[in-house]
């Protein structure tokens, strides 16, 4: 397993990105959490196979098509228990 905390900015609040990303996460199995953040970011925890959380981070770099992503930061984590995949 890997864990792994992102932080997306850009145009990525009010565009329905932390939807997307709970779809996409649970399209590719994996477990965590997509939350706003105060500075206008979204702030992404995940967990699960090396290659579902590659392919994870590979999407947060554009996001859904409303979203405009600048730059995503990624930052391994010690492991969670995350049941499912959640919105905040």
């Amino acid at each position: 397993m890997r864990y792994m905390k992102a932080r997306v900015t850009g145009d990525v609040q009010g565009v329905g990105f932390r939807y997307a990303t709970a779809q996409r996460a649970r399209q590719l199995g994996i477990s965590g959490y997509a939350r706003n953040c105060d500075d206008g970011s979204v702030e992404v925890g995940m967990a699960g196979s090396h290659d579902d959380v590659a392919a994870m981070i590979d999407w947060l770099q554009t996001g859904p098509p409303a979203a405009r992503v600048d730059q995503v930061t990624g930052e391994r984590i010690a492991p969670q228990s995350w049941s499912g995949f959640q919105t905040a």
